[in-house]
């Protein structure tokens, strides 16, 4: 049997975080070196950490690859290690993931209307069920070592697409007089409601202020109180994407608010570059890629030790 089985699985402790006040770190990867960074702090602070991969990322690592990866460090260090399928566009693309031994998948349909976005993920959550209930039988003779369950996130409100440093906020996305988003643009209790009644998603991402990607300059401000409304209308864990370029303190204060998982990509891609430009730099003639790349290891290992540290109180 799988050592995964002998651990709590990811509803348990995304539900022990909205119980508990913390939140699950989220970290997206391109490559094992960052995967190791983030095992390496979320081993030594002795919390559960997600994994996860976008469309480009999947394709980039491959899709059944990256499974095995997370799976095999799962194992071998009976660590709570879960991997998401991040940001999934298609139904193709989420049976895919799930298919593939994924913990957990996200539906995007974040920029269509409300019922396009409803009607996709209960698609989703359909499958994610029929899955589920083939490997709680044994049904699924496949599925040795797979999650004994795969849960379903979807986003609500448009926060733009893109993890990279940005010159300013994408021109779609309104700002009001501060520079922070409008009001207009974030997800409300009503529409966030019934959003989780509507598809019986496991988890939620809102529009509460944030952005993908970093801002040069000014980040915009999280709003707060939008956050608390909304955890008070619905009944599943809440995720905020998009956590890169927000202050610790900021930070903090949306997991205080209701926030349950916290999505990380730009600020490590960034620690990533820095820390294997700056080697190379410093040691021109190197050309061993496991001694360049190990620095990018221990950058990425910081910054996620720093943000796990401020979700889990420590």
């Amino acid at each position: 049997m799988c050592y995964y089985y002998s651990m709590k699985t990811l509803r348990q402790y995304t539900q022990e975080a909205r119980e508990n006040g913390t939140a699950i770190g989220h970290f997206n990867i391109s490559n094992i070196e960052a995967l190791n960074g983030i095992v390496k702090a979320a081993q030594k602070l002795n919390v559960p950490v997600v994994i996860g991969v976008s469309e480009g990322e999947r394709d980039f690592i491959g899709v059944n690859q990256v499974s095995a990866l997370v799976r095999s460090l799962r194992q071998k260090l009976n660590h709570p290690i879960f991997l998401n399928a991040d940001h999934t566009y298609s139904f193709e693309r989420v049976k895919e993931a799930i298919d593939a031994g994924f913990d957990m998948v996200i539906t995007d349909h974040a920029g269509a209307d409300i019922q396009a976005n409803i009607d996709f993920t209960r698609q989703a959550v359909q499958y994610a069920k029929e899955v589920n209930e083939r490997r709680a039988t044994g049904a699924d003779k496949d599925a040795l070592g797979y999650p004994a369950e795969v849960l379903v996130e979807a986003e609500i409100g448009y926060i733009g697409k893109s993890s990279k440093v940005m010159d300013g906020v994408p021109a779609e996305i309104p700002l009001d007089e501060h520079g922070n988003i409008a009001l207009s643009a974030l997800t409300t209790p009503e529409d966030a409601a019934k959003f989780v009644r509507e598809t019986g998603i496991d988890l939620l991402a809102p529009a509460v202020g944030n952005i993908h990607g970093i801002v040069k300059g000014a980040q915009p401000k999280l709003n707060i109180e939008r956050i608390a409304q909304i955890a008070a209308s619905t009944d599943v864990p809440l995720v905020l994407h998009g956590a890169s370029g927000i202050g610790n303190d900021e930070l903090a204060a949306a997991v205080k608010a209701g926030i349950s998982m916290v999505h990380y990509n730009t600020e490590l891609r960034v620690a990533y570059r820095n820390a294997v430009r700056d080697y190379i730099a410093e040691n021109p003639n190197e050309v061993a890629p496991y001694k360049f790349l190990a620095t990018s290891v221990d950058a990425v290992e910081k910054v996620v030790e720093e943000k796990l540290r401020v979700m889990n109180h420590l």
